[in-house]
């Protein structure tokens, strides 16, 4: 079931303006909004998003599974979780490691 677009709007909100506009304030690995959403929605997932769901993700996800992703989001502005580690996790999903490192 794809999402509805009222949940897509809000999806592209969190990730394409807040969390980008907070990023380099907080001290976050990531500003570029492609890369909140890879976090998020690995994280959401529990590996990398596109081996449950087809790109583009916010039309081929569930409004489920933008809703889990969006509450980690918040949890990240909200500091009760921390981006730094879903961006590991998502990126030892993905077989890479930390940039810089």
């Amino acid at each position: 079931m794809m999402a509805s677009e009222n949940t897509a709007r809000r999806w592209f909100a969190l990730t394409r303006d807040r969390m980008p506009d907070l990023a380099r304030q907080r001290g976050w690995p990531v500003f570029e909004d492609h890369c909140f959403q890879r976090i998020l929605l690995d994280n959401a997932v529990g590996d990398k998003w596109d081996l449950e769901i087809p790109a583009p993700a916010y039309r081929n996800a569930s409004d489920e599974l933008l809703e889990r992703a969006m509450a980690l989001g918040e949890g990240a502005i909200a500091g009760t979780e921390d981006l730094a580690d879903l961006n590991r996790n998502s990126l030892a999903w993905r077989g890479k490691g930390e940039p810089g490192r």
